[in-house]
């Protein structure tokens, strides 16, 4: 994987329009702040992507946590819908 581009807050303060366009075609920059990164541009589908992986990775660590309950997969979807109104 290919590190970011850094670019310091006030630089990508000044230069928003040409980051966003480097974005576009591709390119994620990682905007610091006293030598820390602060905030990532990235093309929408990577942080869509990431924002996916982020909730599947959740579900994960609850899922481990529910080894200890046993409950089935129909009480699980029962759950799942309780309070759905149709």
């Amino acid at each position: 994987m290919q590190e970011m581009r850094k670019v310091h807050e006030t630089e990508a303060k000044a230069q928003l329009a040409e980051l966003i366009g480097c974005v576009e075609r591709g390119e994620s920059i990682a905007i610091t702040r006293d030598g820390k990164d602060v905030a990532a541009l990235v093309p929408f589908e990577d942080a869509e992507r990431e924002r996916r992986r982020q909730a599947v990775e959740r579900f994960l660590e609850s899922r481990r946590k529910w080894k200890k309950v046993k409950i089935s997969t129909e009480e699980f979807l029962a759950w799942r819908h309780e309070g759905h109104r149709f």
